[in-house]
């Protein structure tokens, strides 16, 4: 394998390994989180719990080797935590709308390979989303 061939096949490797360790870590402290609601936003965080699960399995299906699915699969929940800002009200409506925002600006880097904003983003995520949730 050619110096270059062998830097891109690292850069893929570690952003498979990124991107799905902080959207396993992402999605298991909100799904946490969601559970427990018996009233008020309830449908909606559980949608959100779903729209994760379904970003962790696009995201895990997704060649390393080929980031811009991974682009794609970002925007697409941006997409989704729009349509469910807007089923929500309050608290609720900004964080998704935000984190929205956050996922979609990420998204064409991380087609690129780049996964340091989403890094960030699938941090801080399930805080912002399981804190409006309660």
């Amino acid at each position: 394998m050619a110096g270059s061939e062998w830097e891109a096949a690292m850069r893929y490797g570690v952003v498979r390994a990124l991107a799905g360790g902080v959207v396993a870590l992402g999605a298991s402290a909100l799904l946490g989180g969601c559970g427990t609601l018996s009233s008020g936003p309830a449908p909606v965080c559980t949608d959100t719990k779903e729209a994760l699960q379904q970003y962790m399995t696009q995201v895990r299906g997704a060649s390393a080797s080929d980031p811009a699915p991974w682009g794609q699969a970002t925007e697409k929940l941006a997409g989704r935590l729009d349509e469910l800002a807007d089923e929500a009200d309050g608290d609720l409506k900004k964080v998704l709308e935000a984190e929205a925002g956050r996922l979609r600006a990420a998204a064409p880097a991380v087609g690129t390979g780049d996964v340091a904003q989403l890094d960030t983003v699938m941090k801080q995520l399930p805080a912002r989303i399981g804190d409006a949730c309660d």
